[in-house]
């Protein structure tokens, strides 16, 4: 298949480009600085997501199966970059005719407020009583940020248009691909308080030819 992977050089979108190649497929990466990178083999598109226009992505979408996201802002100064990212690259995917988007998020996200969704529930219903009541409320209060950009980014996804899938993972490790893990539609994973970037990334490649993922929101976790 040919694939496009967005913020390709980030922890999950390494992870997308190595097992894209190494499974064969045609791989375009989109990337802030082609610099960290390295030698990859691949076509490298540059682009600044955080400013971009839709135009200058088309070119790096057209023709692809499916478009694959690990965008996600990294440290505070890039919150912001998830929603209007998302924005930018959807653009391009109409332009282009590209139907197949998947993105990844994060577990509390289903519980944060947006603006196309103002009255979340106030709690997962995957969620055990101590994600609940002490990791979900604890972690929220540190990345407010950061998980507010994400909840935008869905609406975005959610309004699209397209055929789309949401990954939440949990805590993300740097761990190695044991493509052993859970996934449920809908909510998180009771007891998946983490999961490796590698597992989340072989789990969005999976879903790009599974059509039952098709408009929904996965949870993932070990």
């Amino acid at each position: 298949m040919k694939l496009t992977v967005v913020a390709a050089s980030g922890g999950i979108g390494r992870q997308l480009l190595e097992q894209a190649v190494g499974a064969g497929h045609e791989v375009t990466a989109v990337v802030r600085d082609p610099g960290k990178l390295g030698d990859v083999g691949v076509r490298v598109v540059r682009a600044d997501l955080a400013r971009a226009g839709a135009g200058e992505l088309r070119e790096a979408v057209a023709g692809a199966d499916a478009v694959l996201s690990g965008l996600g802002a990294v440290g505070k100064a890039g919150v912001g970059v998830a929603e209007a990212g998302t924005r930018t690259v959807v653009g391009a995917m109409r332009e282009a005719g590209v139907r197949r988007l998947l993105v990844v998020s994060a577990a509390p996200v289903g519980t944060v407020a947006s603006p196309d969704r103002p009255n979340p529930p106030r709690h997962d219903p995957g969620e055990g009583l101590v994600m609940r009541y002490v990791l979900t409320p604890a972690v929220k209060r540190v990345l407010r940020a950061h998980y507010a950009d994400l909840a935008r980014m869905e609406d975005v996804v959610l309004a699209s248009g397209l055929d789309w899938t949401v990954v939440r993972p949990p805590r993300l490790t740097d761990g190695p691909l044991t493509c052993d893990y859970r996934v449920a539609y809908g909510q998180n994973l009771r007891g998946g308080s983490k999961v490796s970037r590698a597992d989340v990334a072989h789990c969005m490649l999976r879903g790009v030819s599974d059509p039952d993922t098709v408009g929904r929101i996965l949870g993932v976790a070990h």
